[in-house]
């Protein structure tokens, strides 16, 4: 997947996507501008109706023309605004999903310890949070930032048109009305954000419990935790009103700013009229200018404290979605070219960061078609093999090929296409159980995966689900048993048909029914195919070409399993210790402790194996 390249500042972000849309976003301009000009013109256009009426019947027809005049000025600016509007129901959304869909793309192209180091639902949170901030921004500037500002700047120069000097003062008063707003909105903006973080807990308790609904239903908890979201609403409540009522001095304070200077303003205009200066015409203008400019300051003043907050929100966003990516794919990375699945490591070493060497130097070579087991102690690099074969994480030193080309030059893409992988927890999106199994090859028709599942042996359970292939399998699959899903899993990945399988511990945690209708779709998946599998119970692996025991990041034994299990090394101990013979086990490690005797991991794997994440999630051991 090809990264998508960010700004680095949020202007220059939102820059990006506008340049996307830039007709559009002219015509929002270009419409918004005229239609406050044309307001601010009617207005004006008052001026000469007023005059034109004070002079008597016999200048009909230059009442009649300021008549048209304002009228047409009053359309346009309605008809300007429309034509706003209907270019920024275009423009705005698209830069929204355009953004979206690129911050989304970017998201998954970052490595595994990305996600391992943050939470899934913060960062889906971000994208929505990244666009609504947006959205938001383009509507403020464009409906409650640019039209006060431009109408403040004609009511200007519309004043300058009757006395300088009545327009300097309003231009310092109005200035004096939008410093006092700012300031003031500012430092409500705690209270604000007391309300916002108030929210967020009541919303966070919600989800809690709603998540854990079953466990609230068991201790017939329901009224204690209708009695803890009460508290918690109460205070968010609280402060809701501690803010609005806030706003609300604020409102007060500047209807007494404009009472005062529209009042002062406006008698000053008799006062010139008096004189002779101006004329009735001038009066009205200079009432209705000053009531505007000084509302207009005070609209503009609230609302780029508005753009701030969220301009501050999508920054706070953009600083963590953007992030590089610490495993980026070279752009001329050429594709994968499969030559039957041959996988080679070449004195590989890997550590995790801050962690201890979980590879020392280890080389191993598994020609296409052959199936390898992977046993050892928790910690000994099991897992991590599987996961440096789909290049989830960087090797420090050495390299790892597949069909003899290093997976770390090819590109990721088609690398993944040649691997399919079955966790021991198979987690499938909340589809139809149709859309799951294609998910391998999207492209599949409905015989194909049909054909899939049938080999998965999924048949048996689908025809009783309510809707067949069409059932909602809900949640990470949750409607669906483990063995179900399971077997879901493995159909994907027999739809996939890639050359390279990588099992991790796929049947440990199933109970024997479930495992035995497993291990036969297993074996549908492996047959022709180069197979990594890490295995506690030996039993699944007891039909493998090869064996490879890892214990602190080496390899200690490799060989086939009939041979292993013959003698007194690692791996025949633990097939001893399985098969139900642990004094035999114990008399040939000497009678001595050792990490397959005791109550260690051989006792585990007795029982049937230790609870496991999939690869990704848990690529330590």
């Amino acid at each position: 997947m090809q990264s998508v390249a960010f700004a680095d500042r949020p202007l220059n972000f939102i820059a990006k996507y506008i340049r996307r849309h830039r007709g559009m976003h002219l015509i929002v301009l270009l419409s918004v501008t005229m239609a406050v000009l044309a307001s601010v013109g009617a207005r004006y256009s008052m001026k000469f109706l007023v005059d034109a009426i004070a002079g008597g019947p016999e200048n009909i027809a230059a009442v009649w023309s300021a008549v048209i005049a304002f009228t047409m000025l009053v359309g346009s600016d309605n008809l300007l605004w429309r034509v706003g509007g209907w270019a920024a129901a275009r423009a705005f959304p698209a830069v929204g999903a355009d953004m979206r869909l690129d911050l989304f793309r970017h998201l998954l192209g970052h490595s595994t310890r990305f996600f391992s180091d943050r939470f899934a639902g913060a960062l889906a949170n971000r994208i929505t949070t990244a666009a609504t901030s947006v959205f938001t921004v383009e509507n403020m500037m464009s409906w409650n930032v640019l039209p006060p500002a431009i109408a403040i700047v004609g009511s200007l120069a519309t004043l300058i048109a009757v006395d300088w000097r009545m327009a300097g003062a309003l231009s310092i008063a109005a200035a004096l009305v939008a410093w006092f707003i700012a300031r003031a909105a500012l430092r409500g903006q705690p209270m604000h954000g007391a309300y916002a973080g108030r929210a967020a807990e009541v919303g966070g308790e919600i989800v809690d419990v709603v998540a854990n609904h079953s466990t609230v239903r068991a201790f017939a908890a329901a009224g204690r935790e209708c009695l803890r979201l009460q508290r918690g609403i109460a205070a968010e409540v609280g402060a809701h009103r501690r803010a609005l009522l806030y706003m609300e001095k604020l409102r007060v304070a500047h209807a007494l700013c404009v009472w005062v200077f529209t009042g002062v303003m406006l008698a000053w205009g008799v006062l010139l009229w008096q004189r002779g200066s101006i004329t009735p015409g001038d009066v009205v203008v200079v009432g209705s200018v000053s009531l505007a400019m000084l509302q207009c300051s005070r609209d503009l003043a609230v609302a780029l404290v508005d753009a701030v907050h969220h301009w501050s929100r999508l920054g706070e966003a953009l600083q963590t979605l953007t992030l590089p990516h610490d495993m980026p794919e070279k752009p001329e990375a050429p594709a994968l070219v499969r030559r039957g699945g041959r996988v080679a490591f070449e004195e590989v070493t890997f550590a995790y960061p801050g962690g201890r060497r979980v590879l020392d130097r280890v080389s191993l070579e598994i020609p296409a078609g052959q199936k390898i087991g992977i046993v050892g102690p928790s910690g000994a690099g099991k897992t991590t093999l599987l996961a440096l074969v789909q290049r989830i994480y960087p090797v420090a030193f050495g390299r790892v090929l597949a069909d003899g080309q290093d997976v770390a030059a090819v590109s990721q893409e088609s690398l993944r296409k040649s691997i399919a992988v079955v966790p021991q927890d198979v987690v499938l999106f909340h589809r139809s159980v149709m859309e799951n199994i294609r998910y391998g090859r999207p492209d599949a028709p409905d015989a194909d995966v049909m054909a899939a599942a049938k080999a998965a042996r999924c048949e048996e359970f689908i025809r009783d689900l309510p809707d067949g292939y069409n059932t909602l399998v809900g949640e990470r699959g949750m409607r669906l048993s483990g063995g179900q899903r399971q077997r879901i899993g493995i159909a994907r990945a027999i739809l996939a048909d890639a050359p390279i399988v990588l099992l991790d511990e796929a049947t440990s945690a199933l109970d024997t029914e479930s495992e035995q209708a497993v291990q036969r779709a297993l074996a549908e998946l492996m047959r022709g195919r180069t197979v990594l599998a890490v295995a506690h119970r030996l039993s699944t692996i007891a039909s493998f070409d090869r064996v490879v025991v890892l214990k602190n990041g080496r390899i200690i034994e490799d060989g086939a399993p009939d041979v292993l299990s013959r003698t007194d090394g690692a791996f025949g101990r633990m097939w001893r210790m399985q098969a139900g013979d642990p004094a035999g086990a114990a008399a040939s490690d000497g009678g001595g402790g050792g990490w397959l005797t005791g109550t260690s991991w051989s006792n585990r794997a007795a029982r049937g194996g230790e609870m496991k994440t999939p690869i990704a999630a848990n690529a330590g051991r």
